[in-house]
C-alpha cells in the first residue's frame, strides 16, 4: 500500500510550492505530475523569463482581481511579494524588479526558478512521480482517502489539487482538476479562455502589423459593460489584435463573446488625447497634409488606415477636407471602433477564467468545505488576474498556505 501524509496533484507553481511546504513538516509527501517532466507551463511563463510577482501592496494587488480578490487575504498575508522573493533567495535564486514593478529571477530565465525548486524538493526528500495522470479521487463519506491514476493507487488523508486550468493544453493544462473537484460535489463556474489574442470583424488592422501602439486604452462599447477597460501596448495582427492590453482585456471579452457572439469596443490610440486636444494640435500645424498631421500622433501605417476610415484624402491639408470627414477623423483618433468576433480557444489561452467556486473553499486554509482533507491552490480556483506576475504570485501564495497548514 502506497500511504502518504499528503499527495499533491500537479507540478506547476502552486503544486511545487505546496509540496515544499508540506515536506517541511511531513517527510512522507508525494508529488504526482501527468507529464514526463515537472513545471512545463512554469518554464514557458512570460516567454520563458518568468515574471514571478510584482511590487504592489496586497490591497492594490487584490483589487486587480476584481470583486473576488479579497479571498486572497490570508494567503497574501502569509506570502506577499517580499516574502516570495525571500523564499527564492533562501533557496539560492536571486530576484529583482528592473522596472520597479515586475519581479524576475536575475537571469530572466524560468529555468533558474525550476532548478531552485527542484533542489529544495530533493533536500526535503519529496517523492516525485511523473507520467501519472490522476483519473479519480478516492473518498469515503466526507473524508478524502487517496487517488487513482491510470495504473496505480496512492493513499493519503490530505490531497492538494494544483492542476491549473485549461490554457495551453500542450503543456498539460486540460482541466483535470475541475473533473476531480466535481466528483466530490464541487461547483465549477463557467470556464472561458483568457489572456490571449483576439480576432476582429474588421480587416484594416492587417495593414498595421509593422507597428506597436503604446499606451492604448480599450473600452467595451456596450452600455451595460462600459466600465470594463484596460490600458497597455497594442499590436495589430493579420486577423485581429494582440499585445499586453489585449491579453489583459481578453479576460473580460471572452465571457462576453460567449454571450453576444460579437463585442464592440473602442480604443484610444492617441495616449489619452480627447477630441478637443487633437483639434488644437492639428490647428497649430495648418500647412501639413492630413497624413502628416495624423503621423504626429500615430505610426504611418495606422495613420493611413484612420484617414481611409474617415474618407479623408491623406494628401490634402485638413482644412481642404469635407467638414463631416474632418470631424469623423477627429472622432476616430479619440476613439477608434473595432468589433471582436472570435479567438483561438484554450490552445492559445495563458489562463482560464472560472474554476472551482470560491464559496466552497475556506480562504484561511484552502481546504474544501465539501470534503475533509481536500485542498486547492492556484488557477484551478475561480480567481484570475491580469498580466504582470499576478497569477503566479497567487499560485505560489495559495500553494504556500495549503501546504503550510498541513
Amino acid at each position: 500500500m502506497k500511504q502518504y501524509d499528503c499527495i499533491v496533484i500537479g507540478a506547476g507553481a502552486g503544486g511545487l510550492m505546496a509540496v515544499i511546504e508540506v515536506a517541511k513538516n511531513n517527510s512522507n509527501v508525494l508529488l504526482l505530475e501527468k507529464l514526463p517532466k515537472i513545471a512545463s507551463k512554469l518554464k514557458a511563463t512570460g516567454g520563458g523569463r518568468c515574471n514571478l510577482t510584482n511590487t504592489l501592496s496586497n490591497e492594490e494587488f487584490m483589487k486587480c482581481f476584481g470583486r473576488e480578490g479579497r479571498f486572497m487575504t490570508p494567503a497574501l498575508t502569509l506570502l506577499d511579494h517580499k516574502s516570495l522573493q525571500n523564499f527564492f533567495n533562501n533557496i539560492g535564486v536571486q530576484t529583482h524588479a528592473p522596472d520597479g514593478f515586475r519581479v524576475f529571477p536575475v537571469g530572466h530565465n524560468a529555468i533558474e526558478i525550476i532548478e531552485g525548486l527542484e533542489k529544495e524538493m530533493r533536500r526535503l526528500g519529496v517523492k516525485v512521480v511523473c507520467s501519472q495522470k490522476v483519473e479519480t479521487l478516492l473518498f469515503d463519506n466526507e473524508q478524502i482517502k487517496g487517488v487513482k491514476t491510470q495504473n496505480n493507487q496512492f493513499f493519503a488523508k490530505n490531497i492538494i489539487i494544483a492542476t491549473g486550468g485549461m490554457g495551453y493544453p500542450v503543456l498539460g493544462a486540460e482541466g483535470d482538476g475541475f473533473k476531480l473537484a466535481k466528483e466530490v460535489g464541487h461547483t465549477i463556474t463557467n470556464l472561458h479562455p483568457a489572456m490571449m489574442p483576439l480576432k476582429t470583424k474588421e480587416n484594416w488592422g492587417a495593414n498595421c502589423r509593422a507597428d506597436t501602439i503604446a499606451k492604448v486604452e480599450m473600452r467595451v462599447n456596450i452600455k451595460k459593460y462600459k466600465k470594463l477597460h484596460a490600458k497597455g501596448d497594442l499590436i495589430f495582427t493579420k486577423n485581429g489584435i494582440r499585445g499586453p492590453v489585449v491579453l489583459d482585456f481578453s479576460r473580460e471579452i471572452t465571457p462576453l463573446l460567449h454571450k453576444y457572439n460579437e463585442v464592440p469596443i473602442v480604443m484610444n490610440l492617441t495616449k489619452g488625447m480627447n477630441e478637443e486636444q487633437i483639434r488644437k494640435t492639428f490647428k497649430s500645424k495648418p500647412t501639413l497634409s492630413t497624413l502628416e498631421l495624423v503621423k504626429t500622433l500615430l505610426p504611418e501605417s495606422v495613420s493611413l488606415e484612420i484617414c481611409k476610415l474617415a474618407n479623408c484624402n491623406p494628401k490634402l491639408t485638413l482644412g481642404k477636407q469635407k467638414g463631416q470627414n474632418r470631424d469623423q477623423l477627429i472622432k476616430l483618433l479619440a476613439w477608434t471602433p473595432l468589433t471582436i468576433n472570435g479567438h483561438d480557444g484554450f490552445k492559445m489561452a495563458m489562463i482560464t477564467r472560472g474554476g472551482v467556486s470560491l464559496k466552497e473553499i475556506d480562504p484561511n486554509t484552502m481546504q474544501s468545505k465539501k470534503i475533509r482533507g481536500l485542498y486547492f491552490c492556484g488557477e484551478v480556483m475561480n480567481l484570475d488576474g491580469p498580466c504582470g506576475g499576478y497569477n503566479l504570485q497567487w499560485s505560489f501564495a495559495s500553494g504556500y498556505l495549503a501546504g503550510k497548514l498541513l
